[in-house]
């Protein structure tokens, strides 16, 4: 018998900002994501202050408004999804191919119909879709005009674009998760959050209450799901990095454990437990932080608890609290400093599978809800061979590896329900806007500097993980 319960759901995820293109199409309006420009410095602008959200074609390219064109060719790939036997498709919805401007009081009929053609497409082939509402995707109205998630307004208008995509897709969608990451939010608040700070002293200032904004509208999700669409299940959906001590020295181990309450709990908690967790109180005061709050507000976040917790693995923390430059993790996004024991991937992101257990029994000796991986892979360059394939191994060392360290946490007693790996075609990669860091058991012929036909081709490990799905795990 697999270790997994029988109906695990086996699928993929993607992001539509990533890979759906026709940014301009179907009256669908502009969001933060084509405004950011594909290359080096796109990095750079994720994690500084000031960013003025206009494009300038003449310096970059913005590899966001084609994709990989799956507004056009969603038929070909759900096929491709559905021969590799995905029981469940994580996509999400582009909020201003709903309300192009976001504040709106009536939806965009064309884009709400492009989703009704996807989700019939998925559901001919007997395909859930895991669907997130809000995936680095706020409209660029709403950034420009009210100033992102740092304005109250917008938990109104996340309220009616929740609410019109639920009364269309009420007999269609049933999974759901609200905001993408929601806990990278600090670090990166212009994907997350909508806005660039001006400076970092305004920075945590801004962050956290935009958070509380998020919260607020979460909870609020989690309730009209339930009204609107009986038997609905909707989760948040956390960025998890189990992070350890450098040594065992106490102020090391002590400094790890403050990094993770905040970076790893402090939403969960919130949108779990519905309530901020104790250890907050003291990180605000320190920081000079101070979260306005409506009357009612702490009660709507107590009643709106999430169904389920999913979250994305692709790496751990290792944290030490006096560090030189030169210890610092070159490639890891959320900061700390080299682990020793642990190997890169070619964009220096330390790979650890043994972490996923760890997360994995973290959370839910933590939570006890059932669990869902919705982001895990490896982004690496692919070499098209001169007989067309395309032999990516490395792609499937790494997840058999992690899938391996799933089973483990599984036979620990945790209850883990699905398991979509990111970018399950190729797409652009959120971090760099590049089309070489490649995720996907689909090739897709575009490149960086815009050229290639787009056409799909199955990579070695398009039949490896048909295989994963066919034995529910048993065969890696």
């Amino acid at each position: 018998m697999s270790t997994f319960k029988e109906g695990f759901l086996w699928g993929g995820a993607t992001a539509a900002n990533q890979f759906e293109g026709g940014f301009d199409e179907g009256g669908r309006g502009l969001n933060l994501a084509d405004v950011l420009p594909g290359g080096k410095d796109r990095l750079k602008l994720l994690t500084s202050s000031g960013f003025d959200f206009e494009m300038d074609t003449e310096k970059y390219r913005y590899p966001n408004h084609e994709g990989i064109d799956f507004y056009h060719r969603y038929k070909e790939d759900i096929a491709l999804f559905a021969e590799m036997g995905f029981k469940v498709f994580r996509m999400s919805i582009a909020w201003s191919r709903i309300f192009p401007n976001g504040d709106e009081t009536e939806p965009n009929e064309e884009g709400l119909a492009f989703y009704d053609r996807v989700f019939d497409e998925l559901a001919k082939y007997d395909i859930e879709p895991l669907v997130t509402i809000a995936h680095y995707e706020t409209p660029l109205h709403l950034i420009k005009e009210y100033g992102g998630w740092k304005n109250r307004k917008l938990v109104e208008f996340f309220d009616r674009y929740v609410e019109a995509i639920f009364n269309r897709y009420k007999n269609k969608v049933t999974r759901w998760l609200t905001f993408n990451e929601i806990n990278g939010a600090t670090h990166m608040p212009l994907v997350g959050l909508g806005f660039s700070p001006s400076s970092d002293d305004v920075r945590l200032q801004e962050s956290f209450q935009g958070l509380h904004h998020q919260f607020v509208a979460s909870a609020r999700a989690v309730q009209k799901a339930h009204a609107i669409i009986p038997g609905s299940q909707v989760g948040c959906m956390l960025i998890y990095a189990p992070v350890y001590a450098y040594d065992s020295n106490p102020e090391n181990i002590l400094h790890a454990k403050k990094e993770a309450d905040i970076f790893n709990f402090f939403c969960g908690d919130v949108q779990v437990r519905g309530e901020y967790p104790y250890f907050i109180d003291h990180y605000f005061e320190e920081n000079g932080i101070e979260i306005k709050m409506e009357e009612n507000d702490l009660t709507t976040i107590k009643q709106g608890t999430v169904d389920f917790v999913s979250f994305s693995y692709y790496m751990s923390r290792t944290e030490k609290k006096e560090k030189t430059p030169e210890e610092q993790g070159e490639g890891n996004l959320i900061g700390g400093v080299k682990n020793p024991f642990l190997k890169a991937s070619d964009w220096g992101w330390e790979i650890d599978p043994v972490g996923l257990r760890i997360a994995l029994n973290e959370l839910y000796g933590r939570y006890r809800k059932p669990l869902m991986i919705v982001e895990n892979g490896l982004g690496a360059y692919d070499k098209v061979e001169e007989d067309g394939s395309i032999n990516d191994d490395y792609r499937i060392d790494y997840l058999r590896a992690h899938i391996a360290q799933m089973k483990e946490a599984v036979k620990d007693g945790v209850d883990l329900i699905g398991y979509t790996s990111w970018g399950c075609i190729d797409l652009v990669s959120m971090s760099t806007g590049q089309y070489s860091k490649r995720y996907g058991f689909i090739y897709v012929d575009k490149h960086d500097d815009g050229s290639g036909t787009l056409e799909r081709k199955k990579k070695k490990s398009f039949d490896w993980y048909k295989q994963v799905i066919a034995s529910n795990g048993k065969e890696l």
